[in-house]
């Protein structure tokens, strides 16, 4: 059940669109504007809610002649239903159902980008979906690679780095034998790297460390008889990131990089040239980094990562002991 609205605020608000000696276009397009702000900088899962509510009652409100306004009510209702934080997939089960009924009509009503927008929304929840084994991962690519049609890195760069961000994860998700994950890895590197000729640090920093990082991530695991030198790539693409990402600035995204650095240099030897003398130092150098990350992740109650560093330095832990005897 969704819950109704508590706020004050939003009651005022619907009880003075009633009242408004308004036309019912003007009001549809009134209720949509006060959704879009509370869902734009949500307090509070409670903000979402109370956008679901007055994207609903802007539906009701929809006869015939209106269904543009009702086709981005209810794409505008599936995005703020997907970010409802929530353990199962019924929230994004309606945002996919959602989506799947505005899109046809923002395609004939709607400019192309709006449609592009729903589109890239619409691959999230596909994404999401897929863990639940309730949709496919290539849907959710091919919904983001028609959003990319519109969303170009010259015109729109920071949608169009998240897009390449998400295809690339997406080709990391998918399963299959070990050479079809051997490809699928290779499709990632190359979406990253693609990506990265086109966003650069002093343009898009933001966007530019996200990609840097995650392409680090894709290098680590990504199959090959050259690990040692995907590692030292990894940990050059976490460099770069690290020129954006600080423990002051963006501490919880700091963690996340100096962590998955400290996973590189868990498998690099200290001298690559001679792999037999083994990685002592670099062991040393990925507790200090695990330890850090840790104690971040602890201090920003990021509860799961900091379980999971823990982990990572009772490992390394444990491999210096050895390294030393």
């Amino acid at each position: 059940m969704t819950p109704s609205i508590t706020d004050s605020t939003v009651k005022a608000a619907l009880a003075a669109i009633a009242s408004e000696s308004a036309t019912t276009e003007e009001k549809i397009q009134m209720l949509i504007e006060l959704a879009q702000g509370l869902q734009k900088k949500p307090k509070t899962p409670g903000d979402l809610w109370n956008a679901v509510e007055l994207y609903q009652q802007a539906i009701k409100m929809c006869s015939e002649d209106y269904s543009l306004w009702k086709a981005r009510s209810q794409a505008g209702m599936a995005g703020a239903l997907k970010s409802i934080p929530d353990v199962g997939a019924e929230l994004l089960l309606q945002a996919k159902a959602g989506y799947e009924e505005a899109l046809p009509v923002l395609r004939q009503l709607a400019g192309a980008v709006e449609v592009a927008e729903a589109q890239m929304n619409f691959g999230l929840v596909l994404q999401s979906l897929v863990p639940f084994n309730l949709a496919r991962i290539t849907d959710s690519i091919a919904a983001y690679q028609e959003a990319m049609g519109v969303f170009t890195s010259q015109d729109y760069p920071q949608e169009y780095a998240i897009l390449a961000n998400n295809i690339a994860i997406a080709y990391l998700s998918m399963s299959g034998g070990a050479e079809q994950q051997n490809l699928y890895a290779g499709l990632a590197v190359q979406t990253f790297e693609s990506a990265l000729k086109q966003i650069n640090l002093i343009d898009h920093p933001r966007e530019y460390a996200m990609l840097q990082n995650n392409l680090g991530n894709a290098l680590q695991y990504l199959p090959s008889s050259h690990p040692v030198e995907n590692n030292l790539r990894a940990i050059a693409a976490y460099n770069e990131a690290l020129k954006v990402r600080t423990c002051q600035g963006t501490p919880v995204e700091y963690a996340n990089t100096i962590a998955n650095k400290a996973n590189a240099l868990f498998n690099l030897p200290d001298d690559p040239e001679k792999p037999e003398l083994g990685n002592s130092q670099n062991l040393l150098q990925a507790r200090a980094y695990y330890q850090e990350a840790w104690e971040i992740f602890s201090q920003c109650q990021q509860m799961e990562q900091a379980e999971a560093v823990a982990q990572a330095l009772h490992e390394v832990g444990a491999e210096i002991r050895v390294s030393h005897l």
